[in-house]
């Protein structure tokens, strides 16, 4: 596939404070959707962990070495119409690796404008209930279930 089109492999990063609150964002391009940290793997890399650091970094200035957790969960999801044009022909799935940061609590958070206008930490039920996407809304489920945030 040409590298003028996006990879369809990605990742998602669950930014999460120890106490219990997860950063959500709402995306620039379409103000009704908000989600974790999520990019695309370019053509060149082979690292997914390093895919999700790069990508945390770039959308928030959050530049972490410790409370990194590889899920080694991927999931394929049709990729939304609104977006389908960013990569190649007939391209209409992608598949999308786990990963989380905790953070000892909040942090300074930087967005990269072209991506994202606004974030929130929010307590564990609030950001399940604003996350759009079925595969961010699982992580946190998963994720806020596991360390008991949410109930069993």
């Amino acid at each position: 596939m040409s590298p003028s089109f996006k990879r369809p492999e990605s990742v998602l990063v669950v930014i999460f404070t120890t106490p219990g609150e997860a950063l959500v964002l709402r995306r620039a391009d379409h103000v009704a959707f908000w989600q974790s940290v999520t990019g695309s793997l370019e053509w060149a890399e082979s690292d997914k962990f390093a895919t999700a650091r790069r990508e945390v970094w770039e959308e928030t200035g959050i530049a972490a070495d410790r409370g990194w957790r590889d899920w080694a969960v991927s999931h394929s999801y049709e990729i939304y119409p609104q977006w389908r044009h960013r990569y190649g022909p007939g391209t209409l799935h992608n598949t999308e690796h786990v990963f989380s940061l905790e953070l000892p609590d909040r942090v300074g958070v930087t967005l990269h404008p072209a991506e994202h206008e606004e974030y929130e930490w929010l307590a564990w039920p609030l950001a399940v209930a604003r996350v759009t996407s079925p595969s961010n809304r699982w992580a946190l489920e998963t994720l806020g279930r596991e360390r008991g945030f949410l109930s069993p």
